[in-house]
């Protein structure tokens, strides 16, 4: 479980301005530390906000400038937190100064930590019965006193309009004030911007994390994320799915870095060239 110490309020973010943040490739990374990302979120919860958190990786990145609707996710959500090493690597380097990866499982556990002791309760909505009988379970031996407003399973197909709405009133009616989004990427982020304003509670894309929580896919250990090796970890766990993945999104992310870089360097504005040439449609 991870333990972390709680932020002054003098350190909050504003309910009405957004967190800042550094463009990498034409998407704003935000540069808050992580105690300050989940105060942040944890504040907005408190307000019922409804509000949209895109934890971002190379892969969600990539998917981002290669098709401009999912551009329009990202840079429209509300906090974009650099889930990999590299996108912590890279707004390191862009702002000279070092910030913390705020990933997925760790977002989790510290937004249900944060939720438990400012009594906020959590909405689950993503993955199977199964798994989420086991991440209830999980919840009630590591956060006792954390309230679970409700879990949803849905169906793996598109939803009618009906069940759609079904969902979104038996979210506002809980009184949740997280929603944590598990339906893959890109699908969550674009059901929670499709949402915003419709759910009255703060969403938050997760993806693997809940399979890792349950224990259906295990944790890399802490040096290997230390180091940003948690994708080969994966690699070996889940070849067949995930080699073609990084195959295709590594190189052209790390030429994409190499080239801001390079810009900024010569003192050119990166981020117009990604304006004009780099979202695009496949």
């Amino acid at each position: 479980m991870v333990v972390r110490s709680a932020v002054s309020t003098s350190s909050l973010v504003s309910l009405k301005k957004k967190p800042p943040t550094q463009t990498v490739i034409g998407f704003p990374i935000s540069i808050l530390s992580f105690d300050d990302q989940v105060s942040t979120i944890v504040q907005w919860a408190c307000a019922r906000l409804s509000k949209v958190v895109c934890v971002a990786n190379v892969h969600m990145l990539m998917e981002g400038y290669w098709h401009s609707e999912f551009a329009e996710v990202l840079t429209g959500a509300d906090l974009l937190t650099p889930d990999g090493m590299p996108l912590a690597w890279m707004t390191s380097l862009m702002n000279r100064q070092r910030q913390e990866r705020v990933a997925g499982m760790e977002l989790m556990q510290g937004l249900c930590e944060r939720s438990q002791s400012e009594k906020v309760s959590i909405f689950f909505l993503g993955s199977t019965p199964e798994m989420l009988s086991k991440i209830q379970q999980k919840l009630g031996q590591d956060y006792p006193d954390l309230q679970i407003a409700g879990m949803v399973s849905p169906p793996f197909r598109a939803l009618s309009a009906k069940e759609d709405k079904a969902i979104v009133d038996e979210i506002n009616a809980s009184g949740a004030g997280l929603v944590f989004v598990s339906l893959g990427c890109p699908k969550q982020e674009h059901w929670m911007h499709q949402h915003r304003g419709q759910v009255q509670a703060t969403m938050v894309g997760l993806g693997g994390a809940f399979s890792v929580y349950a224990g259906e896919k295990q944790w890399a250990p802490a040096w290997v994320r230390k180091y940003g090796m948690e994708w080969c970890y994966r690699l070996m766990q889940e070849p067949g799915r995930l080699w073609k993945r990084y195959a295709s999104t590594i190189p052209p992310f790390l030429w994409l870095a190499f080239k801001q870089i390079v810009k900024v360097r010569l003192g050119m504005n990166p981020e117009l060239a990604f304006r004009q040439q780099g979202v695009r449609d496949s």
